[in-house]
């Protein structure tokens, strides 16, 4: 591997949200708290030499990107994962993988649950 080809996995960790993503009507009305999880390789040769923001890439802006994605409501769980995943590797060509979990807290499955989630790799 030479200098110029070193990637690195980049970790937005436990991103809360409360949001209107759900099944049923109760779900879009009242709404719950979600969090995400993602983790992105890309190159990190140029930022990690010239320790310049604009040659990497930007936290900020991926947590942007989750949040508007988040706020747009869905039915099911799997909606959200890839429309957040097709998202990242649109607004950012330089990811090479990318994987994105949404996880529901409290889901209404009629018993007690942490949470249930997807997760989508690409």
């Amino acid at each position: 591997m030479s200098y110029l080809d070193q990637t690195a996995i980049i970790e937005l960790e436990k991103m809360d949200f409360y949001a209107y993503h759900g099944c049923y009507k109760e779900e879009q009305v009242v709404g719950n708290k979600f969090v995400v999880n993602i983790s992105l390789e890309t190159n990190i040769a140029t930022p990690a030499a010239s320790d310049k923001i604009q040659d990497a890439l930007n936290y900020v802006e991926v947590y942007n990107v989750v949040k508007e994605e988040m706020m747009k409501t869905s039915h099911l769980l799997e909606h959200v994962t890839r429309r957040i995943i097709d998202r990242l590797f649109i607004d950012f060509p330089a990811i090479i993988h990318a994987t994105v979990k949404v996880s529901k807290m409290n889901p209404p499955m009629g018993g007690q649950m942490k949470a249930v989630s997807v997760l989508l790799k690409r």
